[in-house]
């Protein structure tokens, strides 16, 4: 088993409460610095601070899009995408439109992810599934659809919605998309115990808030992420 501190490169730490304040999001910067973590993960307004704080390093600042619910129209999430990426975001999270998979309109979830594909690049876009709200089969057909888009990767959840990461989903969203495919785990993953078993299943990026008490063996923070 390796030790808890290999899991560092493989972790977006995230601070994505609404309520997040600067103090919070420059403290993750800092603890994203010294525990080499692969990402962090904030609100748009606050990807231009962590833009600035992660500068000259190896960790890459990564805004949401349409977080958490994912009903903005294509053309606002467009210019939330680019007005991300011109403060500073090297990676953009994008939530699905949920509506449209839950209403099999998958044209328009196709065109949807593509448009922030097109609008990102070169930069990877995650899409995010919030899979505690989807059908095995809509899960599947999400991944896929997320694939065909040109989508780097696709994401299990948003951790606001009603249920985080599990195993079973990960490892069903890794057949989907077969292994060209990025794969991310996020909502509820507070140990090390818990990312080694999202990796075997699947997943190369693990997305969570008690990022450094993965890393450390640590105590969380309550309510994490």
């Amino acid at each position: 088993m390796p030790d808890p501190i290999d899991l560092a490169p493989l972790i977006d730490h995230t601070v994505l409460r609404p309520e997040a304040t600067a103090d919070e999001v420059t403290k993750a910067c800092a603890d994203a610095r010294i525990h080499g973590f692969a990402a962090v993960c904030v609100r748009p307004d606050n990807v231009g601070l962590a833009a600035r704080l992660l500068a000259g390093s190896r960790t890459l600042p990564i805004a949401v899009v349409d977080f958490p619910r994912g009903t903005a129209p294509t053309a606002a999430k467009v210019d939330e995408a680019r007005r991300a990426i011109a403060a500073g975001a090297q990676e953009l999270d994008m939530v699905v439109n949920l509506a449209a998979l839950h209403a099999r309109d998958y044209s328009l979830v196709l065109r949807d992810i593509e448009a922030v594909v097109e609008a990102a690049r070169p930069r990877a876009v995650k899409v995010i599934l919030e899979t505690g709200a989807l059908s095995r089969e809509q899960k599947a057909i999400g991944a896929a659809l997320a694939n065909a888009a040109g989508a780097a990767f696709v994401k299990t959840s948003t951790g606001f919605g009603p249920g985080g990461a599990t195993v079973e989903d990960v490892a069903l969203l890794r057949q989907v998309v077969g292994a060209g495919m990025g794969v991310k785990a996020s909502g509820g993953i507070r140990t090390a115990g818990d990312a080694r078993k999202m990796i075997e299943a699947g997943a190369n990026r693990i997305g969570a808030s008690a990022s450094v008490a993965i890393v450390t063996g640590g105590p969380g923070p309550a309510g994490t992420y």
